[in-house]
C-alpha cells in the first residue's frame, strides 16, 4: 500500500509539473526540432542572400566589362575611321591631277593649270585693257597701269574662274547643275556663264545681298534662294540641302576652288603680256583666290616681279593668316570693301600663295573713299570699294618702296549702287578736306547770319547747307546757333576758313578734315578788338554778353 501511494503521488507531481511548465522530454525534443528548423531557414536565407549578392556582383562585373569593351570598340572604330579618312586623304593627295602639288591634303594648282584655264576661257570672257594713267602716276610718283577687270560682262574678274569651273564639269554634273553661296559678283558670274553654257545654276543669297544683284541673277535665269543672314549661313544651307542630299549639285566655292584659282590666274598672264617690264602687281585680297592665281602666273613668268596684297583694316584675314602660318578667323566689321570682308581665307588659296606673296598692307575706310573720289575725278571711272583697294594703298603712300617703279593695279570690280556711290563720294570729300562743317554762335539780330556768310564768301568757300537754331542754346538768349556745311577747294582753304570763323565767333563744333584744328574748341566768348567792333558787316559773337555790352558795341541809333 505504501508503494502504490508513492506512485500515485509521483503521478500527481508529474501532472502538476506539466501544468507548471516543468521540463518534459517529449516537449524538449519538439522544441529542438523547431529550433533546428529555424536555424535551417535562417541558413537558407543567408545562403540565398549570398547567392543573390554573388549573382548581382557577377552581373555588375559583366556589365562593366561589356561597357568597357563597347567603349574600347567605339574608340577603335573612331580611330579606324580617322585612319581611313587620313588614308583616303593621303590617297587623294598621292594621286593628284597632273601638274598639281599637295599641301595639307589639298591639291594646289600650278602655272600649267593657270595657262590651261587661260586658253580655255579666252573665248568666253573679255580680254580687259591695261592702260597707263598719267594723272595717277603723277599723284603717286610711280608708273601706274590699271587692269580694267570691271569690263567683264557682269562687272568683275569673277567670270574667269566661274567659266573655268563650269567648263570642267562632266556631262552628268552639267545636267544636274551647280550651286553657290554668294551675295554678289560670284553669283552674277556663275549665273551669266551658266546660261551661256546651258548649265543650271542655283544661288543661295543671304539677306544682306543688294536687291539689284538679286534681280540681276534672276534675270540671268538663275534659281535664287534667299537664306541666312551671312554668307556662312547661306553656304551651310546650300551644302546641307542641295549637295550632301537632295539634288546632289556641285558646290563651287567663290575663292577656294581649284578651277576658280586657276581661272583667276589668267589675269596675271594678261598683266605681264601688256606690261612686260612690270616691277610689281598690286592685288586686293578677300578670300585669297585672285591673288593666289595671279601669284602663280607672275612668279613663273617674271620671278623678280613683286606680288603685293591689299586688305581693308576691318577684315585683315590674310594678314593674320600669314602671321599665324595657317588660316585663322579675323575680326570683321562693316566696310566699304564689302567684297573683301571674308573672315577666313580659303585653305587652298593660302597654301598656294603663302610662299609667293611679297608684302601685304592695310587700308582704312577713308583711304578707300578718297581713292574712289580720285579715280572718278582723274580717270572718270567708278569702282566698288573692293575693286579700288589696291589703288587706295598707292594713293595713300602705303607702299613707298614702289616710288619710280612700274606698278600694275587690278581694278577688279565696278558693281556699286548709285546711292552707296553718293555717300562714299561725300565721305571722300570730307576725308580730303574739301567738305567742312562747323557750328558757331552769332547774335540774333538783323545781319547776324549775313556776317557769317560774308566771312565764308571772303575766303572763297561755297555754302552747301546752312541752318540756324535757337532752342538748343541754354544760356544764350540773344543769340542763334548757325550750323554750316561748306565746300572748299582744298585743305588750305579749309584752314583759312577756320581761322576766319574762329577769330570772330565762338565755335561749338568744327570739322575741317585734315586741317590740324581742334574738333571742339573752347566755348569762351571772344570779343573783337575796338577797331573790329565797329565793323557791322561782321558782328561780334555775343553769346555770353549782357544787353549793356551789346549796346556798347552796337549803338542804339545803328
Amino acid at each position: 500500500s505504501s508503494s502504490s501511494s508513492s506512485s500515485s503521488s509521483s503521478c500527481v507531481a508529474r501532472a502538476s509539473g506539466a501544468r507548471a511548465g516543468v521540463w518534459r522530454p517529449d516537449r524538449q525534443r519538439a522544441s529542438s526540432r523547431s529550433h533546428s528548423r529555424d536555424r535551417d531557414a535562417v541558413r537558407d536565407r543567408d545562403e540565398t542572400s549570398r547567392t543573390a549578392r554573388r549573382r548581382f556582383a557577377s552581373r555588375r562585373r559583366a556589365e562593366v566589362v561589356a561597357t568597357t569593351t563597347t567603349r574600347r570598340r567605339a574608340v577603335t572604330r573612331r580611330a579606324a575611321t580617322r585612319t581611313t579618312t587620313r588614308t583616303r586623304t593621303v590617297m587623294r593627295a598621292v594621286i593628284p591631277r597632273p601638274g598639281a602639288s599637295v599641301a595639307e591634303g589639298l591639291e594646289i594648282p600650278s602655272y600649267e593649270h593657270v595657262r590651261e584655264a587661260y586658253e580655255k576661257v579666252s573665248g568666253g570672257v573679255v580680254r580687259s585693257r591695261c592702260t597707263h594713267s598719267k594723272t595717277l602716276s603723277a599723284l603717286t610718283g610711280m608708273e601706274i597701269y590699271l587692269k580694267h577687270e570691271w569690263e567683264q560682262a557682269t562687272g568683275s574678274f569673277k567670270e574667269r574662274g566661274a567659266r573655268n569651273a563650269l567648263m570642267a564639269l562632266d556631262a552628268e554634273q552639267r545636267k544636274r547643275g551647280v550651286i553657290a553661296a554668294s551675295a554678289g559678283n560670284h553669283a552674277l558670274a556663275l549665273a551669266y556663264h551658266g546660261r551661256e553654257l546651258g548649265i543650271p545654276v542655283t544661288v543661295i543669297m543671304p539677306s544682306i545681298a543688294p536687291l539689284t544683284k538679286i534681280t540681276k541673277c534672276q534675270k540671268l535665269d538663275a534659281r535664287v534662294i534667299l537664306e541666312g543672314d551671312t554668307i556662312a549661313d547661306a553656304a551651310a544651307y546650300a551644302k546641307e540641302n542641295y549637295v550632301v542630299k537632295g539634288e546632289m549639285l556641285k558646290y563651287i566655292n567663290g575663292f577656294d576652288d581649284f578651277e576658280i584659282i586657276s581661272g583667276a590666274g589668267s589675269v596675271g598672264i594678261e598683266m605681264l603680256e601688256d606690261v612686260r617690264d612690270a616691277d610689281a602687281v598690286v592685288i586686293p585680297v578677300g578670300g585669297g583666290g585672285l591673288i593666289a592665281g595671279i601669284a602663280l602666273a607672275v612668279k613663273h613668268l617674271k620671278p623678280g616681279c613683286q606680288v603685293i596684297g591689299v586688305e581693308p583694316e576691318r577684315c585683315a584675314s590674310m594678314t593674320l593668316a600669314l602671321e599665324a602660318g595657317e588660316p585663322v578667323k579675323a575680326p570683321t566689321t562693316a566696310t566699304l570693301a564689302d567684297g573683301l570682308a571674308v573672315p577666313t581665307v580659303g585653305p587652298r588659296s593660302f597654301q598656294t600663295v603663302k610662299n609667293l606673296i611679297d608684302d601685304i598692307v592695310l587700308v582704312s575706310e577713308s583711304d578707300i573713299a578718297v581713292a574712289m573720289l580720285r579715280l572718278l575725278e582723274n580717270e572718270k571711272l567708278v569702282q566698288e570699294g573692293a575693286g579700288i583697294s589696291g589703288l587706295a594703298a598707292l594713293l595713300t603712300d602705303k607702299l613707298p618702296g614702289l616710288k619710280g617703279k612700274k606698278v600694275v593695279v587690278a581694278m577688279c570690280g565696278g558693281n556699286i549702287d548709285t546711292s552707296t556711290l553718293g555717300k562714299v563720294l561725300e565721305r571722300g570729300l570730307v576725308s580730303d578736306g574739301r567738305l567742312v562743317r562747323f557750328a558757331c554762335v552769332v547774335p540774333d539780330r538783323p545781319g547776324g547770319i549775313a556776317g557769317v556768310c560774308n566771312k565764308i564768301a571772303d575766303v572763297g568757300a561755297s555754302i552747301k547747307h546752312i541752318v540756324h537754331e535757337r532752342a538748343w542754346l541754354d544760356q544764350d538768349s540773344h543769340c542763334v546757333l548757325v550750323d554750316v556745311e561748306c565746300e572748299v577747294t582744298d585743305s588750305s582753304m579749309g584752314e583759312e576758313l577756320y581761322d576766319a570763323i574762329s577769330s570772330a565767333y565762338v565755335l561749338r563744333t568744327a570739322n575741317f578734315g585734315p586741317a590740324n584744328r581742334p574738333k571742339v574748341p573752347a566755348r569762351t566768348p571772344t570779343r573783337r578788338d575796338d577797331d573790329d567792333a565797329n565793323d557791322l558787316k561782321n558782328p561780334v559773337t555775343s553769346c555770353d554778353l549782357f544787353d549793356e555790352d551789346c549796346t556798347s558795341i552796337y549803338p542804339e541809333d545803328e
